[in-house]
């Protein structure tokens, strides 16, 4: 067995070694109770574990700042690109060309726009005439409405016009439609009379017959009825 380090605190022997050792020997304390004594406070611990995630959360705080600016270095490398200028001074070529034609060929271009389109055909692809198609009977529809839809924007100003006039025409026709139930009223008063006119004069026939038969003489009708009638008529 190899024998002790003098210089080593944990195997060296002191005072206080000496003296627990004793103690145990003694019994006064129990090697338990020495085990739970050497044990680190709860205190100490958690100040250990709080310094542990501050550090980490320091680390975590370090990382997302290297995504970010690892971020922003590839959208800068995106803009910055070489193939992406190249690109860029293309299309702008481009439209440079594109804008020097148009400014040597103003003055046909100008001609072109002032000369009306009549009975021009434009090239339209195979694609798109289905959809032609149906622009063309939705514009057709348009054009029929259209009038319509003009002449009721024309009459906007005269709708208050519009209304009195119909207004005036409905209370005349209010009064019409009186006026022809009163006369209907009357037409039926006098159907009236006249069948009771008509259903005496076989009565009065027979016994002016009987009479003449017997040599008396009758005088006439009474004319009640042809005045009420008259009456009727000039209501």
């Amino acid at each position: 067995m190899a024998a002790a380090n003098p210089w080593d605190p944990a195997t060296a022997l002191n005072a206080a070694g000496l003296l627990l050792g004793h103690f145990v020997t003694s019994e006064l304390v129990t090697q338990e109770m020495l085990n739970i004594s050497k044990k680190s406070t709860s205190c100490f611990v958690n100040f250990s574990r709080l310094q542990q995630i501050t550090d980490i959360q320091a680390e975590i705080y370090q990382k997302n700042l290297e995504i970010e600016l690892l971020s922003l270095e590839k959208d800068a490398a995106d803009v910055v690109h070489p193939s992406f200028l190249a690109q860029k001074c293309h299309s702008l070529q481009s439209m440079n060309n594109h804008l020097e034609a148009v400014l040597k060929e103003k003055r046909s271009l100008r001609q072109r726009l002032l000369k009306p389109i009549c009975q021009g055909n434009l090239p339209i692809e195979a694609v798109y005439h289905r959809y032609i198609v149906h622009l063309l009977e939705l514009a057709v529809t348009f054009i029929e409405r259209l009038e319509d839809h003009l002449e009721t924007i024309r009459n906007i100003p005269y709708l208050d016009a519009d209304l009195k006039k119909m207004s005036t025409a409905l209370a005349k026709m209010d009064i019409l439609v009186t006026e022809t139930e009163e006369l209907a009223e009357n037409i039926l008063k006098w159907r009236e009379q006249q069948k009771e006119v008509s259903s005496h004069i076989p009565k009065i026939l027979a016994e002016k017959n009987s009479l003449h038969k017997h040599g008396v003489i009758v005088p006439p009708l009474p004319l009640t009825s042809k005045v009420n009638v008259q009456t009727i008529n000039a209501k």
